[in-house]
């Protein structure tokens, strides 16, 4: 593990007088580099299960912005594919996966070899670690169980994912299975991550907003929560960092978890709030609204102050409140970084 990284020593508490820093979706569509080799790569999964060439895709913005963390270049939905249900993505189109989930269906998705399927995955993360320099960590990732299912229940991306919650009233039995089926399988799949090279791991819950509150327990806290816990139980000192977007002043039911080491805010979120009643119990991350560097300029460094001025005097890593979007400029990018770094 890299101890000598900001990253890290932020997870673990401590104050720094200037935050780490690293972006959610900082390697993408943004970057020319990233579009040349992913033209090079065929389709985009042909890219995820390249370990070279997402290697390479995970190494870009640390290249370009010195980042302190890079974050490895998966999708949240290869845990899926590898359980059988055969993901695409067509031209200018979300994600379909097929057959869609069912409970007459679900026990041919327990017979897969989920590991052996996602090998190039622990691959990437090998190479990239071994091309990292020691004091930038490399984050690990993959989708919290609710965010994954709500795609294979509908078998694409919705307009209002919520709206799956039916399943909670319609068929809890079925639902618990599906939610406890993935959360086995991520805990498998972080650990694999952790044992090739990567220092730390993030649960990424894009879905977890517009729920109430027992169905938010049941099919978010509680499941990251478990898995959180298996990966401690083999990983005791990899940290963790949860990421319940949309789930407003309910984020305190996160940060106050035993396992939860770190926690990313939204850009919804007000970060006063979150410095009040989060960074008691964790290290809280992000809050920058993406949209902001695409404009840029003054704007862009009066939001990064306000952030860093209400986090200044506990653990905090400075991100996004979601990620980059492909309109975002690179040399806003690169302007951000050398402000926040006090270079201009």
């Amino acid at each position: 593990m890299t101890r000598q990284s900001k990253f890290l020593s932020a997870l673990a508490g401590e104050v720094q007088a200037i935050p780490p820093v690293w972006f959610m979706r900082q390697a993408g569509r943004y970057l020319p580099e990233y579009r040349k080799l992913r033209t090079k790569a065929g389709s985009f999964l042909e890219l995820c299960f390249n370990p070279e060439l997402a290697s390479e895709v995970t190494l870009q913005p640390i290249r370009r912005f010195d980042l302190d963390a890079a974050i490895l270049f998966a999708d949240i939905l290869l845990i899926p594919d590898a359980m059988g249900q055969n993901l695409t993505f067509g031209e200018g189109e979300g994600p379909r996966l097929a057959p869609v989930i069912t409970p007459e269906n679900i026990d041919r998705f327990r017979r897969q070899d989920v590991l052996k399927t996602l090998a190039p995955v622990f691959e990437t993360v090998r190479r990239t670690r071994a091309a990292l320099d020691p004091t930038k960590a490399l984050i690990g990732f993959a989708g919290a169980p609710w965010t994954v299912a709500t795609y294979m229940l509908a078998g694409q991306s919705m307009r209002d994912p919520a709206a799956l919650r039916e399943w909670y009233y319609r068929d809890p039995a079925f639902l618990k299975t599906l939610i406890d089926l993935l959360s086995e399988i991520t805990i498998d799949y972080l650990n694999a991550q952790i044992e090739a090279g990567a220092d730390a791991v993030q649960l990424f819950d894009t879905w977890a907003g517009g729920l109430p509150w027992p169905v938010l327990n049941a099919v978010s806290v509680g499941p990251l929560n478990k898995i959180a816990q298996g990966v401690k139980k083999a990983h005791p000192e990899t940290p963790v960092i949860l990421f319940p977007k949309g789930v407003g002043e309910k984020a305190a039911e996160y940060a106050m978890l035993a396992t939860c080491d770190g926690l990313s805010i939204d850009y919804g979120m007000n970060p006063a709030w979150a410095r009040g009643y989060l960074s008691g119990h964790t290290t809280v991350q992000g809050g920058l609204d993406p949209l902001v560097v695409i404009k840029g300029g003054e704007e862009m460094k009066r939001a990064a102050d306000n952030l860093l001025k209400i986090f200044s005097d506990v653990p905090y890593i400075f991100n996004l409140g979601h990620g980059f979007t492909p309109e975002t400029p690179p040399e806003n990018v690169a302007a951000l970084v050398r402000h926040l770094r006090g270079a201009e």
